[in-house]
Order: C-alpha cells, then structure tokens, then sequence
C-alpha cells in the first residue's frame, strides 16, 4: 500500500468509535506507533488488544505486524533528521548502544533475506553481465553503495560509469546518450532522492534497462525499474543503517564474479601484477616480527 495513513483517513467515516480512536492516535503519532506492539497500542488508545488486531484486518492487512511494518516505512520516508534523533532516543538504550545498533543490523539482514526476491536478483545479475555499459547512481547516503559497486565492478566491464552529480542538469549530461543497449543501476533509501529517480525515468524512456536498489516500502524506485533489489534499512538516530544493501551487493559481485570468471580472474591477474610493480599495498614479512 502506497501510503498507509491515507488509506486510514479514506476509512475513518466507517469505523467504530474504538477504532476511530486507533486511527486517530496512529494519524497523529504515526512515528511513535510504527514501532509499538499491538499491546501497546492498546494502552496508549484505551481499546483491547483485540480491537488493535481487527483493526489492522479492517484496513486489509494479514495481521498487525503488517500494519506494523507499513508504519514504518511511512516513518522511513517521512521523518526529517530532528526527528530521527528524537525517536532514536526512545528506540536506543544509551547505555548499550553498541549492542543495540549491531543487533538492530542483524535484524535487518535477516528480514532481507526474507524478503528479497531470488528471481530479480539473478535477473539483474544477468543483465549486468550482458549490458555494454553500465551506469551507477546513488547520491546522498546512497553515495557509498553507489562508490562500493563501481570499485568492484569497473575493473570486470569495459564500460562502467559513477555518476557524480552536483547538480540535476549535470547527472543528465552524464546519461544523455544511454540506449537500450546499457543498464542504469539506481540506489535510494529513505529519504529518497527525487533526482536518482528522475535519472531512472529517463534511462527507461531511452530503453535502458533498470535496476534498482532500494528498501521494501512503496519506494519510487520499485515504480520505474525492470529489476529490483530490496533490502532492509532502518533509522539509527541521524544515520541511515545501510548493512542489509552493502550484504545485498556483495552477493550481487559474487553472482557476477561467477558469471565472469574468466574475465574477472585475467583482470585481477593483470591488476596484481601492477600493484606489485608499482608497490600500491605494504607487503610485509610479517614472519620475522612474529619470531621476533
């Protein structure tokens, strides 16, 4: 569902005053509830727990969680960076907060993988490997998956482009002569860039085909892409936790290393001669210190 809230607001004139009660708290506080159970909701509204169950069926979901969960992607795609902040310090035990954040990230990785789906993402793998050239696009937080691809997959293609866009007209220069020929990878998690999105809509008019990276909500990117990669990110305080995206694309480098073997193991072959011509890593004897 694209936006759950207003899916609630076209409901309400049919509800019952307990659930009208519901609505009302979830409009008012969506941030604050995306991340209540269904007991908590209960008390925070003055209605059973049963009532928050029926409730969630009256709209169409299978089960609170799912109402749950499309909360927070509303949540997600909403909150400017005050307020995550602010809900980071209900979420997170101040005084655990390393194991806090990593368990937050294995949750997510979990959820990814099982949610993903299997089929898109050899699809996609398949249609990197195929493409003449391949154009990478992630801006903001994205920026770094973007970077983390294209270090990778540039030295496997003969054709591998990271849009670096200061400015909107700028990222357009970059794809002007795109054709159907070339694959668009497109990266964006919430808040999603409006310009990595008009980017892909472009390449799909020219004929590109798209593949996309982006979280499992009603994201922008799912609408335009031939393919697409979902995982799991979460609001921790400020920062965007990108953990479950990052596993998803080393999978993808894996998939494509396999597909390519060859290719990747003469390039890799070529590299490692110059990095050791050239000295660009620090190779010790680390024998001598440890008998040292």
């Amino acid at each position: 569902m694209s936006d759950v809230l207003t899916l609630i607001e076209s409901k309400m004139n049919g509800m019952s005053k307990r659930q009208k009660s519901i609505a009302k708290y979830i409009l008012g506080n969506y941030d604050k509830a995306s991340f209540m159970t269904a007991a908590k909701l209960s008390k925070e509204t003055g209605v059973s727990e049963s009532t928050v169950v029926r409730f969630a069926a009256e709209l169409g979901f299978d089960g609170y969680q799912k109402l749950q969960r499309a909360l927070k992607e509303v949540t997600r795609a909403k909150l400017n960076a005050l307020q995550r902040i602010d809900m980071a310090s209900d979420r997170i035990d101040s005084n655990n907060i390393l194991d806090t954040v990593l368990q937050l990230d294995i949750e997510k990785i979990h959820s990814t993988m099982e949610e993903i789906d299997p089929d898109q993402f050899e699809k996609a793998a398949d249609a990197l490997v195929k493409a003449r050239r391949i154009y990478i696009l992630g801006l903001r937080s994205s920026a770094t998956l973007a970077r983390f691809l294209f270090f990778y997959i540039n030295p496997v293609f003969d054709d591998v482009k990271l849009i670096n866009a200061s400015s909107g007209s700028e990222m357009f220069e970059q794809i002007l002569k795109v054709n159907e020929q070339d694959v668009v990878f497109g990266i964006s998690f919430p808040r999603y860039s409006t310009r990595t999105v008009q980017a892909l809509e472009y390449a799909k008019s020219k004929g590109a085909t798209v593949i996309g990276l982006t979280d499992t909500g009603a994201s922008p990117i799912k609408k335009v892409a031939d393919y697409c990669l979902t995982a799991c990110s979460d609001m921790v305080s400020f920062v965007d936790t990108l953990v479950a995206p990052l596993s998803v694309l080393n999978a993808l480098l894996v998939s494509i290393g396999m597909k390519k073997r060859d290719d990747v193991y003469r390039s890799y072959g070529q590299l490692e001669e110059i990095w050791d011509k050239y000295g660009v890593y620090n190779v010790n004897d680390l024998t001598d210190d440890n008998n040292g």
